[in-house]
């Protein structure tokens, strides 16, 4: 596996992004001694309850970054992941080195192994949800509490024959073949995709910057590790993890938006579920597209940190 560093040179310049970079060093393949570096902003007072934000595509965590702000100010341990091939995390240079399973893997080593999070809050949108989920199923006992925006959780049951014909299809069959197929991938072109209000000049910049000079290629991944295909092996991998999730019963909120673009109707199976969402605050937000966190920023972070707060201060 070859792996491109990323620059936080441009990153520097942005105003509404005045963090600190750190990095975790976890192993390429587990068992082996070559790593690579897992991006992190980590805010806040370090005797606070870490809270722990996961992005999905396309973006980084400078999508956190009024919700790491204010979690932060409220007094919360607040830590914001890129994953690996996005934002200022190493990229392996190949589409086919990414795999939700290494994504999971990647980001269980540098949360559990590296930086020893317990008692930790998962704050999780788009895929962040789904590689965050799998997370709580590895090891729950480390997990306070989740709060899920924008996402779902999707299985198969592998005890179900697979059809004899295997075909992409469903709404993101489109998208998964036009990703596949375009020779350079700029994801903050994708940004009026998930969004209600257009982005302003200064938000694209925001999402561009990491990418200054280099391929976007952990962007351009996921759209292939969509489930378009019954024989998508993150589905299993899904089927099992529920069985932890069902019987997970700390604080499990929802707080998704009214014109979600991408998973409307992700809160669901996480309320019906999910032990630990029962008797939760579950809401959703008018105003806001599946990146609520860019349309009503003001309301999504008041949800959020009001829920840290009532639930865990």
């Amino acid at each position: 596996m070859d792996i491109l560093e990323a620059s936080d040179d441009a990153v520097r310049a942005l105003a509404d992004y005045p963090f600190e970079s750190r990095y975790a060093a976890v192993p390429r393949e587990p068992g082996t001694s070559e790593t690579l570096r897992v991006h992190y902003i980590d805010e806040g007072p370090r005797d606070g309850r870490p809270v722990v934000f996961l992005h999905g595509n396309p973006g980084w965590n400078y999508i956190w970054r009024e919700q790491v702000k204010a979690a932060a100010a409220a007094g919360f341990r607040a830590i914001a992941v890129d994953h690996v091939g996005m934002g200022l995390s190493d990229r392996p240079t190949e589409l086919d080195d990414y795999t939700v399973a290494r994504h999971v893997e990647w980001l269980r080593a540098a949360l559990f192994d590296v930086l020893d999070l317990r008692e930790l809050v998962f704050v999780l949108q788009d895929w962040g949800g789904i590689l965050g989920c799998r997370l709580v199923a590895l090891e729950p006992d480390r997990i306070a509490g989740v709060c899920c925006s924008n996402t779902g959780f999707p299985e198969r049951d592998p005890s179900i024959p697979l059809p004899d014909e295997i075909d992409a299809s469903g709404p993101f069959a489109a998208f998964q073949a036009m990703a596949a197929a375009t020779p350079v991938w700029e994801p903050w072109n994708l940004l009026p995709m998930v969004t209600v209000t257009p982005p302003t000049e200064d938000v694209i910049a925001g999402y561009r910057a990491p990418y200054a000079g280099s391929a976007a290629r952990g962007s351009q991944a996921y759209p292939a590790l969509l489930p378009t295909r019954p024989d998508n092996p993150m589905l299993p991998d899904n089927f099992e993890a529920w069985k932890v999730l069902e019987r997970f019963d700390r604080p499990f909120v929802t707080i998704f938006s009214a014109q979600d673009q991408i998973a409307p109707h992700g809160w669901k199976p996480l309320v019906e579920r999910i032990p630990g969402a029962k008797n939760q605050p579950h809401q959703i937000l008018e105003g806001g597209g599946h990146f609520l966190q860019e349309d009503i920023p003001e309301a999504y972070t008041s949800a959020v940190v009001g829920w840290l707060q009532s639930t865990f201060s």
